[in-house]
């Protein structure tokens, strides 16, 4: 697995690139369980109400999530520079567009 995070206004999204062999989702809406690497996040916006509360720059606001909707890549950049793109935006959706992302290969134990 790769995870890949955006810090940014104080908080951090973190997601995860499924390698080809690995246990990715199989819930509804996952691609192909053929695709060599698949990219998984969750994906948010700012409401008004109701919603959860996260802290941004030291500011409260309210955020909703949507289902995550995993995507599979042929190649692994692809896989990546989508996760990046997904963050950014992610991030952009609430007003921030100062991020930090980083891409960290999980070690077998």
């Amino acid at each position: 697995m790769i995870y890949v995070s955006g810090h940014g206004g104080g908080t951090t999204l973190t997601g995860t690139v499924f390698e080809r062999g690995e246990d990715s989702p199989s819930y509804k809406g996952a691609p192909d369980e053929d695709a060599a690497y698949v990219w998984v996040c969750d994906a948010f916006y700012q409401v008004e109400s109701g919603g959860s509360a996260i802290e941004i720059d030291g500011e409260e606001i309210r955020v909703a999530f949507e289902s995550p909707m995993p995507r599979g890549f042929d190649t692994r950049e692809q896989a990546l520079d989508a996760a990046r793109e997904h963050i950014r935006t992610q991030f952009a959706r609430i007003g921030v567009d100062d991020v930090t992302i980083d891409v960290e290969k999980e070690t077998p134990a």
